[in-house]
């Protein structure tokens, strides 16, 4: 239904029951309320409140499937970076993010913020094309070089004078549904400055809030329907030898009960327009969309066996 939606309308609202073969995911807002906050952001800008927000809507299904059996097949069908699985009691993450907030290693930190966004092309040359235009596009241009200043200031907080650096800029990394714009930008952690302090320099990611944070994130509280929960959030590896790696939950489906929620975003600015900016949230959910269907289409297994077989 969300690869349908991209270029026939809304995404469907599902049916009450349990899905058994297809996942039916439907949003918090739709099309039409996406574009009024759209609207309401690009105003916020003209007034001189923020310089760009990352507004995010809800898709949410009846899906009886292990998270086990959506994890495997979203490494299948999306391998991410930062993928990570995490079970707790009665809610469960699912995610396949791509984007690194924070990495420790020894003295050295470093942050992959991604801004920019289209989606893969359906043949290598218009894959090559969609880059072209990605890289190309002043508006994503402009975007990318805020938010990583953005991180930059933000690693400078906690690092010797002089270290921090964008070692790489603007490269485009592919994944099944989408390709994005990245940045590495890296320091050395300043002697009285701990893991702790670097997380709470660069945490929340400035590419899922915007900027400058503290009002851009009132501003998507007041506009946002639903809370985001774990969405935009961190999950972490860390070690007792100086080393850690945290990614941005992005790109992550929340179970609770027998739904599975997605949430997507898109960054506004200036001059976004309201439909493209909606599709693009599509696109970036469709590989998680898939990966339940995949997953229910092939849940024959008990639970049990589908954490053997895992």
């Amino acid at each position: 239904e969300l690869a349908r939606e991209a270029t026939d309308g809304d995404p469907a609202i599902g049916p009450a029951d349990v899905s058994t073969d297809r996942a039916h995911f439907e949003s918090d807002c739709g099309r039409e309320a996406f574009a009024d906050r759209v609207r309401q952001v690009k105003q916020y800008v003209r007034d001189g409140d923020t310089f760009q927000a990352n507004i995010s809507h809800r898709l949410t299904a009846p899906a009886a499937v292990h998270p086990v059996a959506v994890f495997d097949a979203l490494r299948e069908v999306n391998p991410a970076p930062y993928s990570a699985l995490v079970e707790f009691p009665g809610v469960d993450l699912v995610s396949a993010s791509p984007e690194l907030l924070l990495e420790r290693d020894g003295e050295q930190v470093r942050t992959e913020p991604i801004a920019g966004t289209r989606p893969r092309g359906a043949t290598d040359e218009e894959d090559t094309e969609l880059a072209a235009e990605l890289t190309g596009d002043e508006k994503e241009r402009a975007e990318h070089a805020m938010l990583v200043d953005l991180e930059r200031n933000d690693l400078g907080k906690v690092c010797r004078y002089g270290t921090v650096d964008v070692s790489e800029y603007r490269r485009v990394d592919r994944y099944s549904e989408v390709m994005h714009l990245v940045s590495l930008v890296e320091g050395r952690l300043r002697a009285d400055c701990s893991l702790s302090d670097a997380v709470a320099a660069v945490f929340p990611g400035g590419t899922i809030t915007g900027a400058p944070k503290p009002r851009t994130m009132a501003i998507i509280d007041e506009l946002e329907a639903t809370r985001r929960g774990p969405y935009t959030g961190s999950i972490g590896i860390f070690g007792f030898d100086d080393r850690a790696t945290l990614n941005i939950v992005i790109r992550t489906l929340v179970r609770y009960g027998e739904a599975y929620h997605l949430r997507v975003g898109a960054g506004i600015v200036h001059d976004s327009v309201p439909d493209r900016e909606y599709d693009e949230t599509l696109a970036k959910g469709r590989a998680l969309v898939t990966a339940v269907d995949e997953a229910l289409s092939d849940s024959t297994l008990s639970v049990e066996e589908t954490c053997e077989s895992s």
